[in-house]
């Protein structure tokens, strides 16, 4: 299952995007620089769990800058 990211605030400020991957041993989020590369990748028990956990990325993308994103994530 995929899910599509959650729309920036600001397309040109947005630098990471989340997704959710259906991996062999489970769902997994991840999440993506401007470049498409793998910045933080998270397994979860379940669909439910990646759901809430792309939620929450998402909305700390929104909410956090950048740096603290960075910083909170070790992205």
């Amino acid at each position: 299952m995929s899910v599509a990211p959650a729309p920036p605030a600001t397309p040109a400020d947005q630098a990471y995007e989340v997704e959710i991957l259906d991996d062999p041993g489970g769902p997994s989020v991840v999440v993506l620089d401007r470049h498409g590369a793998t910045v933080v990748r998270r397994p979860c028990r379940d669909g439910a769990e990646a759901r809430s956990l792309a939620s929450t990325v998402r909305q700390h993308l929104y909410w956090l800058s950048e740096s603290a994103f960075r910083a909170y994530y070790r992205a």
